[in-house]
């Protein structure tokens, strides 16, 4: 029913933006790894830098929950339902690593959110390959830029290292998924404008 779709859109939006997410429960992956980022220079950065990770994992539980409410398709919904799960995981640990960092989350978060959700919506409104699509060019913009955050945090991080290597392969399990579901390719200036926009989260979560 439309009223029960409105309520469990309203719920997965107050619990993302007020940190309730309940995810899969599976462990922390930087559980067993010292902290021993000591430079508050370094943990400044690194905490900026999660900071960005989170932003982009508000993002996520709002794109498939996005996709999931504007898609009929039972087989769909239950794998963007899976795939939001895994994400939540990733929210919950950027959310204590970012605890640990003495850092906050991005200020502009209900702006993610909107824009995630009305990404989805309208993907999963211009049918299943389209939806399927939209997963495949997110996963892949962000196993990119997790890569990249690779590179740059400080070697001597290994806690956000090890936070930020499991969110990078659930995401590549995420586009495996969706391409063996019949993904297509989205038009170019789709995914131009996807890269733009992800630039704007990039800076502006950064700094806000």
């Amino acid at each position: 029913m439309f009223s029960d779709q409105v309520i469990a859109n309203i719920d997965n939006a107050l619990r993302t933006l007020t940190g309730r997410q309940v995810g899969s429960d599976r462990p922390y992956p930087a559980r067993d790894i010292p902290d021993t980022l000591l430079r508050p220079w370094e943990r400044q950065r690194a905490g900026r830098m999660m900071r960005v990770n989170h932003a982009g994992e508000i993002m996520a539980q709002a794109l498939y929950t996005g996709q999931a409410t504007g898609t009929d398709d039972p087989e769909l919904q239950v794998q963007l339902q899976r795939a939001r799960t895994e994400e939540e995981d990733h929210l919950r640990w950027c959310e204590a690593r970012l605890r640990e960092l003495d850092s906050r989350p991005s200020l502009l978060a209900p702006l993610w959110y909107g824009a995630g959700w009305s990404m989805g919506f309208l993907a999963a409104r211009r049918g299943r390959a389209s939806n399927l699509g939209l997963v495949v060019a997110v996963e892949n913009q962000v196993e990119e830029h997790l890569n990249s955050h690779l590179d740059e945090l400080p070697a001597d991080d290994g806690r956000s290292r090890a936070i930020v290597a499991q969110m990078r392969d659930d995401e590549v399990g995420h586009a495996a998924k969706a391409e063996e579901m019949g993904a297509e390719k989205l038009p170019m200036p789709i995914r131009l404008a996807m890269g733009v926009f992800s630039k704007v989260l990039t800076r502006g979560a950064l700094w806000i």
